[in-house]
């Protein structure tokens, strides 16, 4: 089950990255984190943190629960 939530997640991720049009280099650099970082989580092979969920949701300008709205 652990492994669905990060599917789900990073899927929510990429579609709004790609909304946005924007590149993962584009969105790491204004969440702080690296670019392959950014892959990693829209291909759910890191588990993220609270703190790295704020960033990211911060530097797509959208809430952390529409992030995790499934």
């Amino acid at each position: 089950m652990s492994k669905l939530i990060l599917e789900k997640f990073g899927q929510k991720v990429r579609n709004e990255r790609l909304k946005q049009n924007l590149s993962q280099e584009k969105l790491a650099a204004r969440a702080g984190v690296h670019r392959t970082y950014i892959g990693m989580i829209e291909r759910a092979e890191k588990n993220i943190t609270l703190i790295n969920i704020e960033k990211i949701s911060q530097a797509l300008n959208v809430s952390i629960s529409s992030l995790l709205d499934f």
